[in-house]
């Protein structure tokens, strides 16, 4: 029999010897159960099947078919309550923030993948001017040409040529005279020794001893004047010039990749236009228009360039070639006063015959 309870008035379920409920009973079954839940009870409280009212599971209150019924089976499910449906998505959310993946904001870069896109694009681009320089050495590719900056280059390349045979041939002509020089000493050392050995000839030795000290002291003077030119041109040719044909050099490059890129750009442009084509031409137009930019800023630098070389080469060369003439001049004419003021003129000392060797103290 079923008693009373005094706390709820759904533990008055009439069941069978066997457990189930009777087939009278199934609605209000329902029905009370659906009561006798407090409000706000979720899904992670309870769960109450029809097997016994007092098991306490987590999940869905359901209820299964009864036997005997001649009804169809039925299955109820009750919801939670809105404020228990929103406790439950909070803690949704705070687990789902918990366990699931980590997004950075900015993605590590593998080193070695930019090493290998480095290495594709710097391989890609020298096929591409490496074709272009073929294809303008067989005439059939065009090349981006300025003829006035071409022709600069073109005199600035033969100046050098000229420029180191000058210097060529002043290295050789301070040879010659250092030997010269070397020679004189030593005849003047000769004479010297012979004019107080023998007492017959003791003043035509004199003489030819002190001339020949004499030509040796002016062909010092008349070396340090010419090492001093060869300096002054080796600097020009080997530093200033040189740095501007390494500017001609990268400006060159620049043009060839120009022009490498513009020939891919027409070759686009001749194609067929279409969805596979126009990200490759929209791609290929900036790449072109970037070495167009590279281009002009080469350009507009060998320009500047080879002014300011041509401002400071006469400016360096008027000096050198005056310092030149008035010391050849002054030598062959034995005017030694002259020679020693031309030196003064140009700011130029003469170094010691033996000054640059060490003394017996530091050798010992």
């Amino acid at each position: 029999m079923a008693q009373e309870s005094p706390k709820n008035s759904a533990a008055e379920i009439p069941v069978t010897s066997n457990g189930q409920l009777e087939d009278s009973h199934e609605h209000s079954f329902n029905r009370d159960l659906k009561r006798s839940l407090p409000v706000g009870l979720g899904l992670s409280e309870t769960k109450i099947t029809s097997h016994g009212f007092d098991s306490t599971k987590e999940g869905v209150v359901e209820a299964g078919p009864f036997p005997g019924s001649s009804a169809s089976p039925k299955s109820s499910v009750i919801s939670p309550s809105s404020a228990a449906a929103s406790r439950l998505a909070g803690q949704g959310g705070r687990a789902q923030q918990k366990s699931g993946p980590v997004v950075l904001a900015d993605e590590v870069k593998n080193p070695a993948m930019e090493k290998l896109e480095l290495v594709r694009k710097w391989s890609l681009n020298t096929y591409k001017c490496t074709r272009q320089i073929i294809s303008e050495k067989l005439g059939r590719g065009s090349r981006t040409v300025d003829l006035e900056l071409e022709a600069q280059i073109d005199i600035l390349r033969d100046n050098k040529k000229k420029y180191e045979n000058i210097l060529k041939l002043a290295q050789t002509l301070s040879t010659q005279l250092f030997q010269m020089v070397h020679t004189q000493r030593q005849l003047g050392d000769a004479f010297a020794d012979l004019s107080l050995k023998s007492l017959e000839l003791h003043e035509e030795f004199g003489y030819n001893a002190d001339t020949q000290k004499l030509l040796a002291k002016n062909g010092e003077t008349l070396l340090g004047a010419i090492n001093f030119f060869i300096a002054s041109v080796n600097t020009l040719v080997n530093k200033t010039i040189e740095d501007t044909l390494l500017t001609v050099k990268q400006y060159e490059s620049a043009r060839i990749e120009y022009d490498a890129y513009r020939t891919d750009l027409e070759e686009l442009n001749l194609g067929p236009r279409d969805a596979n084509t126009l990200p490759k031409i929209e791609q290929s137009q900036q790449l072109f228009q970037m070495h167009k930019e590279k281009y002009d800023k080469m350009r507009n630098d060998v320009s500047i360039k080879l002014k300011f070389l041509e401002e400071n080469k006469v400016k360096v060369l008027h000096n050198q070639l005056v310092l030149f003439h008035n010391a050849i001049a002054a030598y062959f004419a034995g005017n030694q006063k002259q020679l020693e003021q031309t030196l003064k003129q140009f700011h130029i000392k003469l170094k010691t015959p033996g000054a640059d060797a060490p003394s017996w103290l530091e050798e010992q």
